[in-house]
């Protein structure tokens, strides 16, 4: 898998719905309950009661997005002993009504851990802030939810029987991701290639991004990991092919991207990198 770094595409104006989705994800993940103690590395059995405790009141689960199969009994957050004097987490009736569509756009700001987040949040800061400048923000906005819904909802319809919790911003990142293929193919973008050491590259971004689509559809169909992992590959799948879609008609109208050097009136432009 290679690792964007940046892309060599100037933007006409700041992105701020990019870096508000951002702030509110690293947000989030700072105050979700449970996550303290992983952050630390140190996390007892408490904190993980707290923390599937929270997912199951703010997480997407397949079963209940498609078939409002809602649970009889969820963690409380508690810790309790059982008969036999083994320590586990306390489940209960739910004392909330959990509304299955409201809970994909709060699984879109929900992550597990640190490389989650920061993977996710590398590739929105190096690719939305380009489609943010070519949709507009109230469109980029709209647009990054509707992604966000595509993929849950695609993941769900696979798999409805799972009553696993489907939590993460990828769906909707990987709808930006297939917008900008569609808007900025051969944008150029820095990469590291991981080879004995990782190498850094400037690439195509057809070549990165139609990379990474690729891997996504090979992974959901199990092969080259084990079941499919623990990650929503097919939420990937669908999230990246509707941001195509939805981009598609604008795309007449996007101006190239610039050279990275070029003559301007005699002299050598100096670009804008966009990290």
């Amino acid at each position: 898998m290679v690792i964007p770094v940046h892309d060599v595409n100037p933007v006409r104006r700041t992105p701020v719905v990019t870096y508000a989705l951002i702030a509110a994800n690293v947000l989030v993940f700072l105050f979700t309950p449970g996550l303290s103690g992983s952050v630390a590395g140190d996390s007892s059995l408490a904190q993980l009661c707290h923390l599937q405790a929270f997912l199951d009141h703010y997480a997407a689960v397949p079963q209940e997005l498609i078939h409002h199969q809602m649970p009889q009994l969820v963690p409380t957050g508690d810790v309790g002993t059982s008969a036999q004097g083994s320590a586990g987490c306390v489940v209960a009736p739910p004392d909330y009504d959990k509304s299955p569509p409201l809970s994909v756009l709060t699984a879109m700001f929900l992550h597990g851990g640190w490389l989650h987040l920061l993977g996710n949040m590398l590739f929105l800061l190096i690719f939305g802030n380009n489609v943010e400048d070519r949709m507009g923000h109230v469109r980029f906005a709209l647009f990054y939810v509707v992604c966000g819904y595509a993929a849950s909802y695609g993941f769900a319809l696979l798999n409805d029987d799972s009553g696993d919790p489907l939590i993460g911003a990828s769906g909707a990142i990987a709808g930006v991701l297939g917008a900008y293929l569609v808007l900025y193919p051969k944008a150029r973008v820095w990469v590291l290639v991981p080879f004995l050491v990782f190498l850094p590259l400037r690439l195509p971004a057809w070549l990165v991004l139609g990379f990474w689509f690729v891997l996504q559809a090979v992974y959901s169909s199990g092969e080259g990991v084990s079941a499919a992992g623990t990650v929503a590959y097919a939420a990937h799948v669908v999230g990246f092919l509707a941001g195509m879609l939805l981009a598609w008609p604008l795309k007449p109208g996007t101006p190239p991207p610039p050279e990275p050097r070029g003559l301007l009136f005699g002299r050598k432009a100096r670009p804008r990198h966009t990290w």
